[in-house]
């Protein structure tokens, strides 16, 4: 099931990647990215009421509200730069350098989360970071 929710993100991704960069013509991207953010929040809450997971907020941790909060934070940075990107540059090569999060995320991972990093694993950060950058090259 994983699966099917992850290739949804790419999709996702995909269309919000067209979608911002032909709304964000003419609209300060900071703002843009504040516009994005509020439907983003109406959504996620909507969520959490529809599935009533709102009785779960007494029960996060101390270091879960840290680390989320530290997400958020970050996801905050992405959206801000990424919006600005959209704005500056074309899409299709805007897209494979933030891509490059992959690449990233694979080294983090095994750094501060002790996740097996394996030849294949090697091999493929190689070949996104490779395909990524001859994209906008």
């Amino acid at each position: 099931m994983w699966f099917l929710f992850a290739l949804l993100s790419a999709v996702f991704a995909a269309l919000t990647s067209i979608l911002a960069k032909v709304g964000i013509e003419g609209v300060n991207s900071n703002l843009a990215t504040a516009i994005r953010t509020v439907v983003v929040v109406m959504m996620a809450w909507g969520m959490v009421f529809l599935t009533h997971a709102q009785n779960g907020i007494s029960e996060i941790s101390r270091k879960s509200w840290l680390f989320l909060i530290l997400s958020g934070l970050a996801t905050g940075g992405s959206w801000l730069c990424y919006y600005r990107a959209l704005q500056l540059g074309e899409a299709s090569k805007v897209v494979p350098i933030d891509k490059l999060s992959v690449v990233i995320t694979l080294v983090l991972a095994f750094l501060f989360l002790h996740e097996e990093f394996t030849v294949k694993s090697l091999i493929g950060c190689v070949l996104i970071g490779t395909g990524s950058l001859m994209m906008v090259l």
